[in-house]
């Protein structure tokens, strides 16, 4: 112990769980060398000790490529072929494409481990350890963010990227961001082509892991062996130092070695029938609908994820992690659901993850679903996706939303519950998976006909509304709608209670064209263009100043649904008439009195109107204790006038009523 490759004086000692295998191989090879070097073939009694194999090899060090070769069983449920080169499922660094979708030497990446030191001056960076209730997410893909020419960064693309642009995730005041899938994949292992132009299609996202340890190598900007490890520790760095967050989208639920017919790299070769959960018949069970399912709750595969999880927070410093289909991880090795699935248990109560945040995607790619129910032990939160669907459908103006409008604005007590919080829940209307902010208000309909499967992939129910023409439009009424609809969304979404989650882009307008599954478009449609920034300036305003809203009202992270000594947030319900909310299917419309005190002191009082009719409407205002209403939003309105600076806010002449337009949201201020 420990697995993997360790650095020891004078040698490296190598370890590898392998249980029914009879022969291992250790094989050496000079970075970047066709042939090996050295290969060490380990003595079934000297170096084994039960499942693991291990040798200490002296006079090694870290600059040299390894990798095994494994024999065993040749019948179901094995997959053994000893001619095959494996890569060590504990290697921090893999001999990935240096240059990314570099097509030389295309078969022969990720089955080697580069052997890298670890060392790296962290100076005094210490975790934030900002309560999950305080933070404001922001996703984004690592190539995506500054890959466009527009971004003007020297190193598009990569870490580096990330960090030219740390002014920028300052200026619009976001806490965290969460990255897509950093580990290392393969971009090259889609064999489609782009149907309108004949281009390559590529694997973008990276939800098709080769490592649960080594980064994706093409993201760095040097092109030394390892040279990934210490830019994303710099980006880190860089990061907390501005208290910025790095929350990782982990895949733990399957890997990119896929059914019978796809490669054996790492975990299919060393020890099919551990790390996959396999059918009677031998096939592969895809509760991720990606050809595969890890073993999550086999013994040993569950050593193997909290391994990784604490290298991340260890070794890498990071600050949480959000769990890809996490739903898969509660199934026992036959695929049933668990009331108290050990790994989950294990990953809340661990001491080394007592601070890092905990978020779930809380469903599987089988019908699984659990927003609301997944086990939690007081720790996981979870992607709130009945708070997506219930936003669009109210602001596209869907009968029978306003009580769910209101629970998820005031936190959604109804999933959140029996000793949870608010901040259990991460409220989102967009996220990488479907469409983007602009093209929710955009497309009635997806358009994904360029990832060449005939636009038969992607969800069918958007839950969204094109303003009355499908895509890009010259109609100046249409924009100015679709405009308004994007900052309805975008009010919903940061004054809700629960922790928002922002898409990269969805602030300066970006659009991927319809496109709601862009998983395979390394282009143009998923990249960011900066140029949105300058065009759609009053969008990223409004944005900034509604984050900066959030982050100074503390009653909308007041993260308890109780109030205790009068402290808390309470909300009372009102209608077109103070005191008559109208909770009918064929109601559009709510009002919401926001108040109350924390320990930091009494707050102003919040009155959110949404009116997600046709007709403009006159709402009623309760009375502020001493003091008067002010205008912060009116959506309806234009330019800068639909949000007002903190500084500048317009007290109302008419303090007992306000007129709400049609398909608006309006936000009042007690001073």
């Amino acid at each position: 112990m420990p697995f993997g490759a360790t650095i020891e004086r004078g040698g490296i000692n190598f370890s590898i769980y392998a249980r029914h295998a009879t022969d291992v191989i250790l094989v050496f090879f000079l970075p970047g060398a066709e042939h090996e070097i050295a290969a060490f073939p380990l003595d079934n009694k000297i170096n084994r000790t039960g499942d693991v194999w291990h040798v200490f090899v002296a006079g090694l060090n870290p600059g040299v490529e390894y990798a095994y070769r494994i024999d065993g069983p040749k019948t179901f449920p094995h997959c053994y072929n000893a001619d095959l080169l494996l890569a060590d499922p504990y290697a921090i660094a893999l001999n990935g494409r240096v240059a990314w979708a570099d097509r030389r030497h295309v078969n022969t990446p990720f089955r080697r481990a580069i052997l890298v030191n670890k060392e790296y001056d962290w100076g005094f960076d210490q975790p934030i350890n900002r309560p999950l209730a305080d933070s404001i997410i922001y996703e984004l893909h690592v190539r995506s963010f500054t890959q466009d020419k527009s971004s003007k960064v020297k190193n598009p693309g990569t870490f580096r990227g990330i960090i030219e642009k740390i002014p920028y995730l300052v200026e619009l005041g976001v806490t965290a961001v969460e990255l897509l899938p950093i580990t290392e994949f393969d971009e090259l292992d889609n064999d489609r082509n782009n149907p309108e132009n004949g281009s390559a299609l590529r694997n973008l996202w990276g939800y098709h892991p080769l490592s649960f340890f080594a980064i994706k190598s093409g993201y760095a900007a040097g092109k030394l062996p390892g040279s990934e490890i210490n830019e994303f520790k710099d980006m880190v760095k860089a990061l907390h130092a501005v208290g910025i967050e790095v929350i990782l989208d982990v895949v733990y639920n399957h890997s990119g070695e896929g059914d019978h017919r796809g490669p054996a790299y790492s975990l299919k070769g060393i020890d099919n029938s551990t790390y996959y959960m396999l059918s009677g018949d031998g096939s592969y069970m895809n509760f991720s609908g990606c050809g595969n399912t890890i073993n999550c709750n086999q013994p040993y595969v569950r050593h193997f994820i909290m391994d990784s999880l604490r290298y991340w927070v260890t070794e890498m410093h990071v600050d949480g992690f959000r769990f890809d289909l996490a739903s898969i991880l509660g199934r026992d090795q036959q695929g049933n659901v668990l009331d108290s699935p050990p790994l989950l248990e294990q990953i809340a109560g661990d001491p080394v993850l007592a601070s890092t945040k905990l978020i779930a995607e809380a469903w599987d790619a089988a019908g699984l679903y659990q927003v609301g129910s997944f086990p939690n032990w007081g720790r996981w939160a979870e992607w709130n996706g009945h708070f997506r669907d219930d936003i669009r459908r109210f602001v596209r103006g869907d009968f029978g939303m306003v009580g769910k409008l209101a629970n998820r604005l005031a936190g959604s007590s109804d999933l959140y519950q029996f000793g949870r919080d608010p901040g259990h829940g991460i409220n989102f209307v967009t996220s990488h998976d479907g469409f983007t902010l602009h093209d929710l208000v955009s497309y009635n309909d997806k358009h994904n006909w360029n990832n060449g499967e005939a636009n038969c992939d992607g969800d069918n129910n958007n839950l969204s509304w094109n303003c009355g023409v499908e895509g890009e439009t010259d109609n100046v009424d249409i924009n100015n709608l679709r405009e308004r609809q994007i900052r309805n969304l975008a009010t919903l979404l940061l004054l809700s209670r629960g922790v928002p989650m922002i898409l990269a882009g969805d602030e300066t307008g970006r659009t991927q064209q319809g496109n709601n599954n862009s998983y395979c478009q390394d282009n143009n449609i998923s990249w960011l263009n900066w140029q949105g920034l300058a065009k759609n300036s009053g969008l990223y305003r409004f944005f900034r100043l509604l984050i900066a809203f959030r982050k100074s009202h503390d009653l909308l992270r007041h993260d308890s649904f109780t109030i205790k000594d009068g402290l808390g947030l309470q909300i009372q319900w009102h209608g077109h008439q103070l005191g008559q909310p109208d909770w009918g299917v064929d109601s559009r419309s709510i009002a919401a009195h926001m108040f109350g005190s924390t320990s930091s002191g009494l707050f102003p009082d919040i009155y959110l109107i949404a009116n997600a009719h046709c007709e403009s409407t006159e709402f009623q205002l309760p009375t502020p204790s001493n003091q008067k209403w002010h205008r912060f939003i009116d959506t309806s309105l234009p330019g800068e006038l639909a949000i007002m600076d903190n500084n500048a806010l317009a007290v109302l002449n008419d303090q007992h009523c306000y007129r709400v337009m049609d398909r608006s949201v309006v936000v009042l201020i007690s001073r």
